[in-house]
């Protein structure tokens, strides 16, 4: 079954760096678009970072210049760069991808999500 992986979560300081993964278990052929989420505990899912394909992408005001969405292709994989991260920044993030692989079959899938912990 076609999946997404998600890695790269774990504990920084504030002011640190982390840089999220999701890695499709399938070659990709094109990518139509990324949307990163991320739940806090207590809190509702909100919108990290989205990028449509040959896009800049956006992000919410508190978010817009620190996290950015990029792609490896040899990979199968893209990512989420998240700079200048706050404590208010943890939480449980979430990718979504809506991708086709080279059998021609479009998929619109989420990640497990991984863990982002910022400590003040």
């Amino acid at each position: 079954q076609v999946h997404l992986v998600e890695s790269g979560g774990g504990l920084v300081q504030t002011g640190g760096s982390l840089r999220l993964s999701c890695a499709a278990s399938e070659r990709i052929s094109s990518i139509n678009a990324v949307t990163w989420y991320r739940q806090a505990p207590g809190k509702q899912r909100e919108l990290v970072a989205d990028a449509a394909s040959g896009g800049r992408g956006s992000s919410p005001d508190s978010m817009k210049g620190r996290f950015t969405i990029s792609r490896d292709g040899a990979k199968d994989t893209v990512y989420l760069q998240m700079n200048s991260l706050k404590p208010e920044d943890t939480a449980v993030y979430y990718c979504n991808v809506d991708f086709t692989v080279y059998g021609g079959v479009r998929y619109d899938l989420w990640g497990q999500g991984t863990q982002v912990s910022v400590s003040s």
